[in-house]
């Protein structure tokens, strides 16, 4: 049964906390859905036949979306066939608090976001899996070779542990302790990040591969860390990570000097997350007050945008 009046639904930002890269050949990684941070889609009845989407991106009928956008295109056609609504008029509001290209998973977020609304817009029931083969639909064609990590961590209401191909399991958290993430400001490169990797190990195999590794031994420990409420040793983790990921090239002298004062103001663990060369870098902290504190020095220093995470289920913001 249609809505008469505005139907919403969400998806969240994700960020890795460990194992960047390393997953790329085959070590494990952890990510974190940020329930602060979300994507909003909202629906609301239009005259059968028209279909609008108004976004930051593009705004104007359906059938007109860039190229870009052929993944929500594929995404909602699909909705509407399996459902035989095909021709069901609706204006389609997308809102983000996602930064682009920041390794947060934003194109999952809204694909997550428009399933759920146009579900609850409809009355129909949603089982996970059902969410899940649908956001892979426009993750496919947005990202050609996705891992399925954003999808599973925006979907998911606990960090996910994956092995590319293996596994791929929720890990519940309950920490004293709180995440601050930050935008340093430059866009990420990933691709660039995961060449240089691959530079460095065609040419350097031994040393480098004993770096992925050792990022794979470093998610084990933080498993083990989190289900066990480690704070202190989950921020050493983190640090002894970055110090992996410098040496595999993809930190920038940016990243490093933000990284650098964030532990001399009261981080216990500082590392970049997500494809590197630029992009967010995480800050573990042990209560709220000091995520503040150390958010206005960083911000006073450069960095463009943060967010604080709780990282127990009993302190979301």
């Amino acid at each position: 049964m249609e809505q008469n009046k505005a139907v919403c639904g969400y998806g969240q930002a994700k960020i890795i906390l460990i194992g960047e890269h390393a997953v790329v050949y085959g070590q494990p990684a952890i990510a974190m859905p940020l329930s602060t941070i979300k994507t909003q889609a909202c629906l609301k009845k239009q005259a059968p036949g028209i279909q609008t989407i108004n976004s930051s991106y593009f705004s104007g009928p359906i059938k007109k979306m860039p190229l870009e956008m052929t993944g929500i295109n594929l995404l909602i056609e699909a909705i509407l066939t399996e459902h035989g609504k095909i021709d069901t008029g609706f204006a389609l509001s997308i809102t983000s608090q996602l930064p682009a290209e920041r390794g947060m998973g934003s194109s999952a977020a809204v694909a997550i976001a428009i399933i759920r609304c146009f579900y609850k817009y409809f009355g129909w029931t949603l089982e996970h899996s059902e969410l899940l083969r649908l956001a892979n639909i426009e993750e496919i064609e947005t990202h050609r070779n996705p891992s399925g990590l954003d999808v599973a961590t925006s979907a998911s209401s606990q960090p996910i542990w994956m092995i590319r191909n293996k596994e791929m399991l929720p890990l519940p958290i309950d920490m004293d302790a709180y995440l601050l993430i930050c935008d340093s400001g430059i866009k990420g490169q990933t691709s660039k990040a995961i060449q240089i990797v691959k530079e460095k190990l065609n040419n350097n195999t031994h040393i480098t591969q004993n770096h992925i590794i050792a990022l794979g031994d470093l998610a084990r420990i933080a498993k083990n860390q989190i289900a066990t409420n480690q704070v202190v040793g989950l921020g050493q983790t983190f640090n002894q990570a970055q110090s992996h990921l410098l040496a595999l090239g993809v930190s920038t002298p940016t990243l490093e000097n933000f990284i650098n004062l964030s532990r001399n103001n009261g981080s216990l663990g500082s590392k970049l997350t997500g494809g590197g060369q630029g992009g967010c870098f995480i800050n573990l902290m042990r209560n709220k007050t000091d995520a503040i504190k150390l958010a206005e020095i960083l911000v006073k220093n450069g960095v463009t945008r943060t967010w604080i995470q709780p990282l127990s289920p009993k302190e979301e913001l």
